[in-house]
C-alpha cells in the first residue's frame, strides 16, 4: 500500500509500508468545529498498518490507532533529541537493579521462599530458571537451599540459584560452595542515557523499532534452539516487561533475516538493553552502536535516563563495545548449580 491508500492523500502524504518501525509524525482531521476540520498530530514510532488502519506508539507508550481516512500528512521523521539536562538517576543498590532487571525478564513461574524468588520457565536461560537470593528466605540457608533445590526437581530443572554482592545473604557464598558449583560470572554495567544517546548517535543505520518479535527477528536470537517449549517460553519471556522495544537492520547483501538485532525494557527512569546480536558476515560495522542508540533514543523519549545491560565476564568482545560507549561496571552477580 502506498500514499494513495489514504483517504485525504496528497503531498504531505509520504508514507508507506515501508516505513514501518521509523520513528514518524502523522496529521490527522481529529473533528469538525463549526463547519472546520480540526487537525491533531501523532509523533511516534510506526509499528503497523493493518486493515487500513495505522499504529503509532507515542512517547508514553500508548498505541494510537489512526484510520487511513483521516490522515492528511505523514512523514518519517528524525530521533527525538536528548535534553543534555537529563540527568542519571543515582545508582541504586545491586539488589534494588536486579529487581528491576527481573521485571524486565519475568519468568513463567515465580514463587517466593521468604525475600528470594524461584523462577522457572521451562529451562530457557539461567536468569528465567534460577532463584534469586536476594534478602532473607526466611528459614536457615541449608533448608533454604535443599527447599530450591527440591522446588526445581519437582519440574525436570537444575537447581541453579543466582547471587548477588551485595543483596545476597551473608554466607551463601560458602554455603554453595559446599553443594554446588560456581557458573558464569555476569558483570551489571550501567551508563547515563544523554551520554549513549550522544556517542552513538552518529552510526546511522536504518534501524527499526517493533513492540513484537517476529520470525526473522527470532531466527536471528540465537538462544532459540528449536525445541517448541523453550520457544515457547522465550516469546514470553522476552515480551515481558513495563514496554518492551525490539530493534533490527536489514541490509541489501544479507539475506534470510536483520543482519542486526537488539531488545531494550524500559522502566521508569531505567532501560535494560540485551540481545544485541550481529551476523558474523556484517560485523565490525557499527550495527551493535546503532541498535543502542536507537534503543536508547527510544527509552530517552519515554522518560528514562539511564541504561543497564547485563554482560557475561568472559565476553571481551561485547565488554570492549560497552567500554567504549561509556558503561561503567556497577557489580557482579553469579550462578552456582545445586547437586543433586
Amino acid at each position: 500500500m502506498t500514499s494513495q491508500g489514504i483517504g485525504h492523500a496528497g503531498a504531505g502524504v509520504r508514507l508507506n509500508p515501508s516505513d514501518l518501525g521509523r520513528r514518524v509524525m502523522i496529521r490527522r482531521v481529529a473533528g469538525i468545529d463549526e463547519g472546520r476540520q480540526v487537525f491533531t498530530d501523532v509523533l511516534g514510532v510506526f509499528t503497523s498498518w493493518d486493515n487500513g488502519v495505522l499504529t503509532v506508539v507515542n512517547r508514553a507508550g500508548e498505541a494510537v490507532e489512526v484510520p487511513v481516512t483521516e490522515v492528511v500528512a505523514g512523514k518519517p521523521v528524525p530521533p527525538a533529541p536528548v535534553r543534555r539536562s537529563a540527568s542519571a538517576p543515582e545508582l541504586p543498590p545491586p539488589a534494588e537493579l536486579q529487581r528491576i532487571a527481573a521485571r524486565g525478564w519475568a519468568a513463567l513461574e515465580q514463587e517466593p521462599l521468604g525475600e528470594w524468588v524461584l523462577r522457572a520457565s521451562s529451562g530457557f536461560t539461567r536468569r528465567g530458571n534460577s532463584a534469586q537470593t536476594l534478602g532473607d528466605p526466611g528459614l536457615p540457608l541449608s533448608e533454604a537451599l535443599e527447599r530450591v533445590r527440591a522446588w526445581y526437581a519437582e519440574r525436570g530443572l537444575p537447581g541453579y540459584v543466582e547471587v548477588t554482592e551485595p543483596g545476597s545473604p551473608a554466607g551463601l557464598g560458602a554455603a554453595l560452595a559446599e553443594r554446588g558449583v560456581t557458573e558464569a560470572e555476569t558483570l551489571v554495567r550501567t551508563a547515563p542515557l544523554a551520554d549513549l544517546v550522544r556517542a552513538t548517535r552518529h552510526a546511522g543505520a536504518d534501524v527499526r523499532l517493533f513492540r513484537t518479535a517476529g520470525p526473522e527477528w527470532l531466527a536471528r536470537y540465537r538462544r532459540v534452539s528449536g525445541d517448541p517449549v523453550q520457544e515457547q517460553a522465550a516469546r514470553q519471556l522476552l515480551h515481558s516487561g513495563r514496554s518492551v522495544w525490539f530493534a533490527s537492520v536489514s541490509l541489501p547483501e544479507i539475506g534470510g533475516g536483520p543482519a542486526a538485532i537488539g531488545r531494550a525494557v524500559v522502566d521508569g527512569a531505567w532501560v535494560g538493553v540485551g540481545a544485541i546480536e550481529v551476523v558474523p558476515q556484517a560485523r565490525r560495522r557499527g550495527l551493535a552502536t546503532a541498535l543502542m542508540s536507537a534503543l536508547a533514543s527510544r527509552a530517552a523519549e519515554e522518560g528514562a535516563t539511564a541504561a543497564y545491560l547485563q554482560v557475561e565476564a568472559d565476553n571481551e568482545q561485547a565488554q570492549a563495545l560497552y567500554d567504549k560507549l561509556g558503561f561503567d561496571v556497577a557489580y557482579r552477580y553469579r550462578y552456582a548449580r545445586l547437586g543433586s
